[in-house]
């Protein structure tokens, strides 16, 4: 196959944490629910036929550079290229950074190619590189992530508002996925009632059911990897009536999840402010829409940032 575009260009969104993610009874397998943000990473490749090598920057993505071989090989293009990756999700909290960027990586090289490639093909491509998140699907779905496999298209949520906290330090996804301990057979019970709630809520459009859902997700992860700020960004949830608690179950952050009051800048004011009292940083994330799926951004968006390290 020959090269059609002198640059293929390739974006994909990150995804604050999951509004769900546990075990099911069925076969032991590991899940999560998406929540899909307005934070991108962008991938452009640029072919060449003097060598057989990709070379990639940032030089650490690996395996972004594994994935497009794989892809150009798979689809008879010997050569090589470069392999340019730019990206406004902070890697190691937990918001899918990793993903977006092998997800973008393939839309880049297919792309690149004057090809399409759907999401199962993808998904083909990505399976024995690492676990996914799932990004490569618009809206919310639940997923196999461990198996990088798409379970259900779930739907779209309302653009929302999450105030995110983070204490700082960040999460390896690959060590946490293998030393983080099983779910208890109560707890897996728990976990398929909550998805299925979670299922029809987000088909429906209910936002109460979709933040309780999220909130007590966020609690039982708690069990397994205590957060100091869980109870009093809990509280200020409750008294701001926010929707409820996401939590990034392999990174460091946690989030205020709201409604229609996320678009009140004297709320969101009050919010921010008392989050600012916690150790640690705070930034604002916009959840996606439907609507964000039919123009793809025309470059990296950064979420705004609440200053530096917040003293208590």
């Amino acid at each position: 196959m020959f090269i059609r575009k002198e640059a293929g260009i390739g974006t994909a969104n990150g995804t604050f944490g999951e509004l769900l993610q546990g075990m099911l009874l069925e076969r032991q397998r590991r899940f999560l629910v998406t929540l899909p943000i307005d934070a991108w990473s962008t991938a452009v490749f640029r072919a060449t036929t003097t060598t057989d090598e990709i070379t990639v920057t940032p030089t650490w993505k690996r395996k972004s550079r594994q994935l497009a071989t794989r892809i150009l090989r798979a689809h008879g293009y010997v050569g090589g290229g470069t392999l340019a990756l730019d990206t406004a999700i902070p890697e190691g909290k937990g918001l899918a950074s990793s993903s977006a960027d092998l997800v973008a990586t393939a839309r880049a090289v297919a792309d690149a190619l004057g090809i399409t490639l759907t999401e199962p093909e993808i998904e083909y491509f990505l399976r024995g590189i690492e676990p996914s998140d799932g990004v490569m699907y618009a809206g919310v779905v639940s997923y196999y992530h461990r198996e990088v496999r798409l379970r259900e298209r779930l739907g779209f949520l309302p653009p929302l508002t999450v105030v995110a906290h983070d204490p700082g330090g960040t999460v390896d996804t690959v060590d946490f996925n293998q030393t983080v301990t099983a779910p208890t057979m109560r707890e897996r019970r728990e976990y398929r009632d909550l998805l299925d709630t979670l299922s029809t809520a987000v088909s429906s459009g209910d936002l109460a059911a979709v933040g309780e859902v999220a909130t007590r997700s966020a609690e039982l992860h708690t069990r397994r990897l205590p957060r100091p700020d869980f109870e009093e960004l809990h509280r200020i949830c409750r008294d701001h009536d926010g929707l409820g608690l996401v939590v990034a179950h392999s990174g460091t952050v946690l989030g205020i999840l709201l409604g229609e009051h996320g678009t009140d800048p004297q709320r969101l004011e009050r919010v921010l402010a008392r989050c600012a009292r916690l150790p640690g940083t705070v930034e604002v994330h916009r959840t996606l829409g439907k609507a964000d799926y039919d123009t793809p951004p025309p470059s990296v968006h950064h979420a705004g940032s609440i200053g530096g390290d917040c003293a208590l």
